[in-house]
Parts: structure tokens; C-alpha cells; sequence
């Protein structure tokens, strides 16, 4: 199939959605969007700077002090659940956008539409749920708490999964009864204009929800500098994630930061292999392993691990990549400079004798411009080596063996991150020691990544960030306690 075939044109104008309403960027000037799957520009954006982002912002005030901050939560939650169908309703529309800008296979593109639209619909329902308590406090005193929203949330969304991040991010900020302004990333876009667009469509406020798009280091520089802005989202890498932080500290702005992962799958003796085989392979080749929870490092109790490996190369070498209009196993990485940067650590595996035990192939018709890597499953990798240790954000998975519990947890915290982990294991006993000793912000039993998981709270400890999204716990970070003391005799 051609490439030029493949999609139906591109209808998002090349602007903001600011206030309800497509908006030029201030300069007028925009940036191209590539589709990975050929390496060509398909669409354009507009290029934002800081003067738009000032008009968001003031946008988001105006919404939040007026027509949003007025509704009340039931009001708010039902125009989140008709946010949510109308994502149901549009959602191949969605997951066609988001494929493309993305490149990723329309099955996943498909799933990721499917998760927004039950963001909003979880969220809907909890928006008149968040409630308050009373203290007990001696006589002639009533002690309450209330919670309330902190005014104008920021939100820089990643490349990897808008519709995602910015369900899990967005969905908890507006049903604490925040204004939003979204910054995505410069490489994926379209899906989440369309979606600001669906959400004026069914009665949001003007200003209640605002998208400036831009280079990170112009709108999204701006945005996490903004002294209009009161709380801060941002997923991405830990640097760009300090360098938010440090912005937002100036002023002290709270932040929840979901940054990287190196994400160790920890496999005993007694695991269910049948079962963990095809989940071990998954937790790296979705989204061609550009996933902050990609289980990217296997380790494997010793006395099965030839077994696990020979078992798992035959499962790598039968995966294809393709262009993300063919549905294979992976698609394309971003962009050229993600696409150097996996082939770099490769090379440094080569360079260091570490062994290939089994490999994807490329799809013979994929375009000669995207961006493919095959999957690549490794063996014996040095702990404290760079691809034991450090993010690749690519389809590599790093294997390395381990000789009992306690040297399993010690490999397991071995890195500066600590996002996600899994365990594999039928000791109940082991289960619960093995989950308590990892540092980790989620671990994961006999699975892996439950499905995506809304109602589960997500972040991670050291370099993988603080804070949480996701869940219940999510609303805690988008609303600030008040403590409310009478005193009546």
C-alpha cells in the first residue's frame, strides 16, 4: 500500500484552539508534522511562542473565574462524560490521526482512543465524589476541610501516547474543576486539536480547555514559566523534567513529574512461562518500546535462563515492523534523532560483545524513509553498563541472569529510575517480598501494565519522577486542602 494512500487528508487547520476557537500562531509562522511510517511532511502546526501562550493562559483565567469556575462539580462531570462518548464516537477518526502522527500500529492507535474515552468517563464520575471531612476538635469548634482546584493547570504532554497522557493528565485537572492549557509535543499533535474541538462541541466553556502547540523549547519553555500557571504536568525525559521543575520552583508551582523507566521483569524458577512469555515480549515492542513502562530489562532466576532466552529469540525473531497502516508488531520510532539514538546503543552492544539472541525483520514493502528498527532481544548485559542502566526508548530488551531473591532486588534497583516492575513468580510468600523491597512505583504480578489501568494510580520514585496521575489519587495532585476552623461556642 502507498503511502499516499494510506490516510484521508489531514483536516486540523494549522493553528492553536484557544477559547473555543482555531487561532494563528501570533507570527503566523508553522512547523511541519513527519509521518514516520516514510519520513514525509503530511500536515503542519502553528509554531506558538510565548506571546501565545500568554493568550491561553489569559483564556484559562477568564474560564476559570467565570463560566468553568462557576459549574457546579455534577455539571462538570457530565460534560466530561459527554466528552468521553464523543471520543467513543469519533474514536477511529482519533486513531487514525494519532497512527499517523505517531506511527504506531492502528490496533494500539485504536486501544489509545479507547483508554481517553475512558479517562473522561472515570473522571466524570469522580468529579462530584471528591469530597472534604470534619475534624474532630474540642467543644465549640467545627473543623472541616474542603478541596479545591488550583486555578490554571499547565500540561506538557509527550510524543509517545497523547491520547493517553493527556486523558490521564487532563481528565483529573478539569474534574477537580481546573482550567487547562496543553502543550504537546511538536511531533504528535492532531489527535489532541480534534479532541479540544470534540469538547467545545459538547458545552465546554470557552477557555476551559486551551492547546498551544510549538517547539518545547519556545511554547512548552514558556508555559513552564508561566506565572499564570498554578500547577504543572509534565511527562517526558528526566532532564527536560528538572529543567520544568526548576522553572516552576522559581515561583513555587507544584508539579507531578512522569519521567523515564528501565522497567526489570523479574522471572523465577517456578513462573508460569506460558503465560509470561507473550506478556515479557509485549511490555517492549508496543509502541516500539518507546513507553516509559516498557519492561525493558528480563531478568531471569539462572537455572531457566537459557530456557526463557531460547523460548523468547524465537518469539523476536517472528516479529515484524512496518509502516503503521500495515498493523504489525511494531511500527516506526518518531523521528530520525530517536531512530540514531536506538541504533547508538546497538552499536555499543556490538562494539561490546554482547550477543543478539533473537531479532525482528522489517517488512520488505516498508518505505525506505521511515523509521525502523527491529526488535532486538540481548543477552548477558552488564548491569552498570549503558544499556543495562540507561533509557533506549526503542524495541531492545536487555536480559541478564540473577542467583537468588536477594540478588534479583539488587539488580532490580540498580538504575536511577524506578517506574514500573514486574514479577513473575507463584510463591505467594516471594510475591509480597519481592514487591515490597523493589523501588518502584507500580509492580506488577503474574502481569504486567493491567491493561492500561485508569483506576490505578501511576509515577515513580528517583529519576522516574514524583507525584501521581491515573486513578483516584490523581485528583489529590490537582486540588489543593483548605482547612476551614469555626469557632462558635
Amino acid at each position: 500500500m502507498n503511502a499516499q494512500h494510506a490516510w484521508a487528508p489531514v483536516t486540523t487547520p494549522p493553528q492553536h484552539f484557544i477559547d473555543n476557537r482555531w487561532v494563528p500562531a501570533v507570527t503566523g509562522a508553522t512547523l511541519p508534522m513527519i509521518d514516520p511510517s516514510d519520513g514525509r511532511p503530511f500536515a503542519a502546526i502553528a509554531f506558538g511562542t510565548a506571546e501565545d501562550v500568554d493568550g491561553a493562559v489569559a483564556a484559562a483565567r477568564r474560564a476559570f473565574e467565570g463560566p468553568w469556575g462557576r459549574l457546579a462539580p455534577a455539571e462538570k462531570g457530565r460534560l466530561l462524560g459527554r466528552l468521553a462518548r464523543a471520543v467513543g464516537d469519533h474514536a477511529e477518526e482519533l486513531a487514525l490521526l494519532e497512527a499517523r502522527d505517531c506511527g504506531k500500529p492502528l490496533k494500539q492507535a485504536r486501544a489509545d482512543a479507547a483508554a481517553c474515552a475512558r479517562y473522561f468517563e472515570f473522571y466524570g464520575g469522580a468529579s462530584d465524589k471528591f469530597h472534604g471531612e470534619t475534624i474532630p476538635y474540642p467543644a465549640g469548634y467545627t473543623v472541616l476541610t474542603w478541596r479545591e482546584p488550583h486555578g490554571v493547570t499547565g500540561h506538557i504532554i509527550p510524543w509517545n501516547y497523547p491520547l493517553q497522557i493527556f486523558g490521564r493528565s487532563v481528565g483529573g485537572a478539569l474534574a477537580t474543576g481546573n482550567a487547562c492549557v496543553v502543550k504537546p509535543a511538536e511531533d504528535a499533535c492532531l489527535s489532541l486539536l480534534r479532541l479540544a474541538e470534540l469538547a467545545a462541541g459538547v458545552g465546554f466553556p470557552d477557555g476551559a480547555l486551551n492547546i498551544v502547540t510549538g517547539l518545547g523549547r519556545e511554547a512548552g519553555a514558556a508555559l513552564a514559566a508561566h506565572r499564570g500557571i498554578d500547577h504543572i504536568s509534565f511527562t517526558g525525559s528526566p532532564p527536560t523534567g528538572a529543567a520544568v521543575a526548576g522553572e516552576a520552583a522559581r515561583r513555587h508551582c507544584p508539579v507531578t513529574l512522569e519521567l523515564g523507566g528501565k522497567g526489570p521483569q523479574l522471572v523465577f524458577a517456578d513462573a508460569d512461562l506460558d503465560a509470561a512469555l507473550p506478556v515479557l515480549v509485549n511490555a517492549i515492542v508496543q509502541n516500539a518500546g518507546q513507553t516509559c513502562s516498557a519492561g525493558s530489562r528480563l531478568l531471569v532466576e539462572a537455572s531457566r535462563y537459557d530456557e526463557v532466552l531460547e523460548r523468547l529469540g524465537r518469539r523476536f525473531a517472528a516479529l515484524k515492523v512496518g509502516p503503521a497502516w500495515a498493523d504489525l508488531d511494531c511500527g516506526p520510532l518518531i523521528r530520525a534523532s530517536q531512530l540514531e539514538r536506538v541504533l547508538g546503543f546497538l552499536a555499543d552492544a556490538e562494539r561490546d560483545g554482547i550477543a543478539v539472541v533473537g531479532r525482528g525483520t522489517v517488512a520488505a514493502d516498508a518505505p525506505a524513509g521511515g523509521y525502523y528498527v527491529e526488535p532486538h532481544l540481548l543477552r548477558d548485559v552488564p548491569v552498570h553498563c549503558r544499556l543495562g542502566c540507561e533509557e533506549v526508548f526503542g524495541p531492545v530488551l536487555a536480559a541478564m541472569p540473577f542467583v537468588d531473591e536477594a540478588d534479583a532486588v539488587r539488580i532490580a534497583n540498580a538504575t536511577e529510575f524506578g517506574l514500573v516492575a514486574g514479577v513473575w513468580t507463584r510463591d505467594g510468600g516471594r510475591q509480597l517480598r519481592l514487591a515490597r523491597a523493589i523501588r518502584s512505583g507500580q509492580v506488577f504480578v503474574n502481569n504486567y501494565g493491567a491493561g492500561g489501568g485508569v483506576e490505578l494510580p501511576f509515577g515513580g520514585v528517583k529519576s522516574s519522577g514524583h507525584g501521581r496521575e491515573k486513578g483516584l489519587e490523581a485528583l489529590y495532585g490537582f486540588s489543593v486542602l483548605k482547612t476551614v476552623v469555626l469557632q462558635h461556642g
